[in-house]
């Protein structure tokens, strides 16, 4: 645990002190197409999960990767852990993602996002504020841009009930485009509400593609039903590979179940 401790605490000095130089290499984006922004945030992702490779002795197994469909897609993940806001982004050509309005106040993070045209939600701003983001999520799809969204709004524990929300169902309707599913185990690696970070095999796994023009219920029982599935499959395996690195699954993993 000691090994862990001092290991989680390296890469978390050098996780925020690569951010600070990517965001500094980023600031001539401001006047450059917000393409230009998003391949330096491309670079942040990469630069993030090789460090954490290198540090914490993290590996990732990509799977599935050829059933992502080229040009505009709904990208529905799991979301267990901080990784997967950053990691995923590095397979799409144009991401997008949904994000709290307020972080819109932190100097160049939230200037970058503006510049890269995310789609910024009140969460203190009922009903309309929801409307507006899913019209806007819409608009930016249409045009070709790859929306990653988290159909249980927050992160969840890893083996927490599913609780997904209908909004996801919304914006499907409206985008009329295919929806990837993504299953993945990355909260046994980089739990909620620790520094902690393990090593092991984190596993992304792209399933099958679902259609566009499905009915909201068939969709979203669709959507739950093959996401579940796979990741307690891959969380299932994942256990064992920690079983056998410690003797024993870890505790802050336990409790995070």
């Amino acid at each position: 645990m000691v090994s862990i401790f001092v290991r989680s605490l390296i890469y978390n000095v050098l996780f925020y002190m690569l951010l600070v130089f990517w965001i500094l290499v980023a600031i001539p984006t401001f006047v450059l197409p917000p393409l230009a922004f998003m391949a330096v945030a491309k670079a942040w992702a990469r630069s993030s999960v090789w460090l954490m490779k290198v540090v914490c002795n993290t590996h990732v197994d990509y799977r599935g990767l050829d059933k992502i469909p080229a040009g505009p897609l709904i990208v529905a993940s799991k979301h267990q852990s901080m990784w997967e806001t950053f990691a995923l982004m590095q397979f799409f050509d144009n991401p997008l993602f949904i994000y709290k309005r307020e972080l819109e106040r932190i100097p160049f993070f939230g200037w970058y996002l503006i510049k890269s045209k995310m789609v910024g939600v009140d969460r203190d701003g009922g009903a309309r504020s929801l409307i507006d983001m899913a019209r806007r999520a819409t608009e930016e799809v249409k045009i070709g841009r790859q929306l990653i969204i988290f159909p249980e709004g927050t992160r969840r524990p890893v083996e927490a009930p599913p609780d997904y929300k209908p909004g996801i169902a919304q914006i499907y309707a409206k985008c009329g485009v295919p929806c990837l599913p993504v299953a993945l185990n990355s909260g046994l690696f980089w739990p909620r509400r620790t520094f902690l970070r393990y090593p092991g095999t984190l596993v992304v796994e792209c399933l099958d593609p679902l259609p566009p023009g499905l009915p909201r219920k068939e969709f979203i029982g669709a959507l739950s039903t093959v996401i579940e599935a796979a990741t307690d499959r891959i969380v299932t395996a994942a256990r064992v590979e920690q079983a056998t690195l410690f003797g024993r699954v870890p505790d802050v993993a336990v409790r995070e179940s």
